[in-house]
C-alpha cells in the first residue's frame, strides 16, 4: 500500500466515526493528518487553559481527546523510520573506478584509501569520500596556452647569464604518485607545479648562456629541469611525479630576431671556415709526421748497421790478428788464398800463367754463368734442364782436354814454392 494514498488510515471509517478517533481491527494505521490535527487541538487546549480562556466553542470542542499510545504510533512511524535508516545507510556505498583512488574521510579527517571497486564506508556525516585519477597524464602550459602562437609573455621571457632575453615555451606532463600527498599536504597542488616549472626553468636559464640554451643545450636544459622540479615537489611533499618536460619554443625575443638570425649566420660560417682548416691540418700533419718517422728509422737503421759492420770488421780484425800472433805464415797464406777467392768468384775472366809451356786453356765462363742463370729461370726449371748440356756444347766452342806434357808434378809444386816465396 503506497504512503500516498488519500485513503491510507481511513478505510472503513467513512462516517462511522466512533467518535473517538480510533480505529477498528484490521483497519491499517491511523490517519497521519488526523493525528496532528488532533495534537493541535490538545495544545490548544493545554495554553488555553494556563491563560484562564475556558472552553472554546468550534468544531474541536466536540471531539474527545486523542490518546497516544505506543501501539498507536508504531505502525506508519516506525515504518518510516525503518525507510529512512535503509536510505541513510545504503548512502554509504560508492564506487572507485580502475586508475583511481578512493580516500575517506572521517568527520573531515583522512582515515583510509580504498583500492578499485565497489566499496562502502559510513554514511554522512560521519564518512565521506573523495576520488582521485592517478593514471591520467596531466599537462602544464608555461610561457603560451593551446598553440605556440597564443604566447604569454610574463611566463615566457627569462634573463640568461650572459645578460640577454630569450622567449622559452615548454610543456611540463606529470602524473600523481601519492594521492594523500595531492589532496591534504597542499592547498592548490596543480598551481605549485605552475609556480615550481617556472622557478626551475628560470634558474637554470639564468646559470647558461643564450647560445646554450637555444641551440646547444635545449635538451639537457629539459632533463636538468625535470629533476630540479621533482626535487622542490617532493621537498613540499605534493604527491607528484614529472614524467617529461618538453621544450616547444626557445628562441629571442620578436623585436631583435633580424639582427639575432645576422648573428647566427656569421657564427655558422666562422665554424665552417673553422672545421675546413682543421680538416685540412688533419690531412698534412699526419702525413708530415709520417714523413718524419719514417726518414728517422731509415736513419736510424743506417746508423745501426755502420755501427754494427765497423764493430764486426773491429772483431773480425782482432781474430785474425790473434791468429796471426799464433801463426804468421799460415794465417797470411790463408788471407791469400781467401782474397783470391773472393776476387775471382766475381770475375768473368780465366787467368793463366804465361810463362810456362803448352796449350792455353779457355774456359768461357761469361757464358756459362748465363746459360745456367737462363735455365734457373725458365718455366721449365728442372724439366728442361735435360736439353741444357747439348745446347751449351753447341753453342760454346770447342774445350781443349788436353794437358800440357810440361806440366808435371814436381814442377806444379815448384810453382807454388816459387809463388809462396814472392808473395814473402
Amino acid at each position: 500500500m503506497s504512503l500516498n494514498d488519500p485513503q491510507w488510515g481511513n478505510r472503513g471509517n467513512d462516517g462511522n466515526d466512533d467518535g473517538g478517533g480510533g480505529r477498528r481491527p484490521n483497519q491499517g494505521p491511523p490517519d497521519l493528518d488526523q493525528l496532528w490535527r488532533d495534537l493541535n487541538r490538545r495544545l490548544s487546549g493545554i495554553f488555553d487553559k494556563k491563560r484562564g480562556g475556558g472552553d472554546r466553542g468550534g468544531d474541536g470542542g466536540d471531539r474527545p481527546p486523542v490518546q497516544f499510545s505506543p501501539k498507536f504510533l508504531g505502525g506508519g512511524i516506525g515504518l518510516l523510520l525503518v525507510l529512512v535508516l535503509v536510505v541513510w545507510l545504503a548512502s554509504g556505498f560508492y564506487i572507485v573506478d580502475a586508475g583511481q583512488r578512493g580516500l575517506v574521510l572521517q568527520f573531515g579527517r583522512y582515515k583510509e584509501s580504498s583500492e578499485p571497486g565497489l566499496r562502502w564506508r559510513l554514511p554522512y556525516p560521519i564518512q565521506s569520500h573523495e576520488l582521485v585519477n592517478i593514471a591520467g597524464v596531466r599537462t602544464l602550459e608555461v610561457g603560451y596556452r593551446g598553440t605556440e602562437r597564443n604566447k604569454v609573455l610574463k611566463e615566457a621571457l627569462m634573463l640568461t647569464d650572459d645578460e640577454n632575453i630569450i622567449n622559452i615555451q615548454f610543456a611540463v606532463q606529470y602524473i600523481l604518485k601519492d594521492p594523500v600527498d595531492y589532496v591534504f599536504a597542499n592547498r592548490n597542488p596543480d598551481e605549485a607545479v605552475m609556480q615550481v616549472a617556472e622557478t626551475a626553468i628560470r634558474q637554470i636559464v639564468g646559470k647558461n648562456k643564450m647560445d646554450f640554451v637555444l641551440y646547444e643545450g635545449r635538451e639537457q636544459v629539459a632533463v636538468t629541469a625535470s629533476q630540479l622540479m621533482q626535487e622542490i615537489l617532493d621537498r613540499y611533499k605534493t604527491g607528484i611525479l614529472i614524467s617529461k618536460v618538453t621544450m616547444q619554443n626557445a628562441q629571442p625575443p620578436e623585436q631583435v630576431q633580424a639582427a639575432f638570425d645576422d648573428a647566427v649566420k656569421a657564427s655558422q660560417d666562422r665554424a665552417r671556415q673553422k672545421n675546413e682548416g682543421q680538416a685540412y691540418a688533419n690531412d698534412v700533419i699526419p702525413r708530415a709526421r709520417g714523413t718524419a718517422s719514417r726518414l728517422f728509422e731509415e736513419s736510424e737503421g743506417y746508423k745501426q748497421r755502420v755501427i754494427a759492420t765497423a764493430e764486426g770488421d773491429a772483431s773480425r780484425f782482432t781474430q785474425i790478428y790473434a791468429e796471426y800472433a799464433k801463426a804468421p805464415e799460415v794465417t797470411r797464406s790463408r788471407m791469400y788464398l781467401d782474397t783470391m777467392q773472393e776476387v775471382y768468384a766475381n770475375t768473368s775472366k780465366v787467368l793463366v800463367d804465361s810463362k810456362g809451356q803448352g796449350n792455353l786453356l779457355y774456359l768461357p765462363l761469361d757464358k756459362l754463368i748465363q746459360a745456367a742463370g737462363a735455365v734457373a729461370a725458365s718455366p721449365g726449371g728442372a724439366a728442361s734442364s735435360p736439353e741444357t748440356p747439348a745446347a751449351v756444347a753447341r753453342s760454346s766452342p770447342p774445350i781443349s782436354n788436353e794437358v800440357p806434357p810440361q806440366m808435371s808434378e814436381g814442377r806444379s809444386r815448384e810453382n807454388l814454392r816459387q809463388r809462396d816465396r814472392e808473395a814473402r
